[in-house]
């Protein structure tokens, strides 16, 4: 049946670009479908004049899809209940009136196979971007099932589908932990801090540092048990008492000031190797782009290329435990070079060819396990903060990151190695969880069945009680 005879009405976007703002409402674009969903990064924020007029004639509702024509046509992403955007050029948005088709249905309907048929037949191939027209769509012809089907068939994948994103929230929530921990001990020194001012009030500074460190007031801490004080205790004893002036300011008596270079064993430059196998590029390996990095940290590895590397190049390139892999070439207006990833036994686990750094990236190898989780964080703490912008130039309009300036200039406080320690053992079983296969095992069972639950290959009776 026809979309069109399906009551799905497709409804235009605004076909001009509002004037961005630095706070507003958000106008999705074509780069905020990911996956199936609208993510707001990177979005532009625009007024709420602009809002209002360009929501007039395409105002996204709940379950409705929107739909990109043209960059990756045919891509869509459902729309959440309570989401106010407006709608971005050269996306459409599909709305069903439920007469035929369920409205939470939509979503699923638009990513099986047969509509990939469809954006292909109708598809117009252009000499720089291909697209469909909005007069093709509405008559995209798909096999619907039944309505009761329909929800039997969405309840399953949307199942599914919250878990994978309540498995990202979880994650977002560890990565945001181990940085807010980091900063409180190693930029802020907060237990540090408490045990000044403790001595100055004649109080404990032992007990004021381990208050800072666990957010427990004194009574809470006479609540813990006897192995958990002693634990966070211990802990405490790791920080000092004072703070000295240093090149960056006022940094723990005892703390070294280093630059990254000096905490790092090898820095190399990463590798393409070639697509097809001959005797000199003779082995597989995944190589990992910077436009890789936060889909593998989002558990999606698909797109990593697989690509045949010199036996010589693998040698010195091969990522292991530990590893840091950084973007130095490519980056955007909006966006400096400077991405960073660590390299968990997760995620070697998850790739599972050799795993190389590609050309625009480098491999940084830090002299211990300890100091390559401090630096991962510090990496990703000074890249959310916009300080690669400082070590970024300009070559034929494409940025590079400056290497060999940031491990020389980055300048930051090295505590002890007990605190390294602790730090690791804190923050490794947070890594280890944001880089785990589980959401890839739910992608992998959502996405498989969703063509077999859409053409009937696997019936949903046979899934009742199976997901829950």
């Amino acid at each position: 049946m026809k979309l069109n005879e399906a009551g799905v009405t497709l409804i235009d976007c605004d076909h001009k670009t509002p004037t961005a703002q630095t706070s507003g409402y958000p106008y999705v674009g074509i780069p905020q479908l990911k996956n199936g969903h609208i993510r707001l990064d990177g979005a532009r924020l625009i007024s709420e004049e602009d809002f209002v007029l360009w929501t007039k004639k395409a105002k996204p509702k709940h379950n409705d899809v929107i739909l990109s024509r043209r960059c990756n046509p045919g891509e869509s992403a459902y729309v959440p209940e309570g989401l106010e955007i407006a709608l971005g050029q050269n996306l459409v948005l599909l709305r069903s009136d439920g007469s035929v088709i369920y409205p939470p249905f939509l979503r699923w309907l638009v990513q099986g196979n047969e509509w990939w048929k469809q954006v292909n037949k109708f598809l117009n191939v252009g000499a720089v971007f291909n697209s469909l027209k909005c007069k093709d769509i509405p008559n995209f012809n798909l096999t619907i099932p039944s309505l009761n089907e329909q929800k039997r068939i969405t309840d399953i994948l949307s199942s599914l589908d919250n878990k994978i994103e309540l498995n990202n929230k979880v994650n977002q929530t560890l990565e945001s932990i181990a940085q807010a921990l980091f900063k409180s001990w190693f930029i802020d020194f907060d237990p540090v801090r408490a045990k000044i001012v403790a001595k100055l009030e004649g109080a404990d500074p032992e007990i004021a540092a381990m208050c800072a460190i666990s957010g427990k007031s004194q009574e809470e801490l006479k609540q813990m048990s006897k192995d958990d004080f002693a634990e966070l205790q211990a802990t405490a004893e790791l920080f000092p008492d004072e703070l000295v002036e240093s090149e960056l300011g006022e940094v723990p008596r005892g703390w070294d000031t280093v630059n990254i270079g000096s905490l790092i064993d090898l820095t190399i430059g990463g590798d393409w190797g070639k697509e097809v196998k001959d005797e000199k590029y003779s082995v597989q390996a995944r190589v990992i782009r910077g436009t890789d990095i936060p889909n593998i940290k989002c558990g999606s590895e698909e797109q990593v290329p697989i690509r045949f590397i010199e036996s010589k190049k693998l040698k010195n390139r091969e990522l292991t435990l530990g590893d840091i892999v950084i973007e130095v070439s490519g980056g955007s207006p909006k966006q400096p070079t400077g991405r960073t990833i660590y390299i968990s036994n997760e995620i070697l686990f998850r790739l599972k060819d050799p795993v190389i750094p590609a050309s625009f990236c480098r491999l940084l190898r830090p002299k211990s396990q300890e100091l390559a989780v401090f630096l991962a964080i510090y990496l990703q703490i000074i890249y959310a903060e916009g300080k690669t912008w400082l070590y970024q130039n300009q070559s034929t309009g494409i940025s590079n990151f400056q290497t060999t300036v940031f491990l020389e200039k980055e300048i930051l406080s090295l505590p002890s190695l007990s605190l390294l320690k602790k730090f690791e053992k804190i923050t490794v079983p947070m890594i280890n969880k944001i880089d785990s296969s589980e959401r890839l095992y739910l992608t992998n069972i959502r996405d498989t069945l969703l063509p077999k639950l859409l053409s009937g290959e696997v019936e949903v009776s046979d899934l009742q009680g199976e997901v829950t």
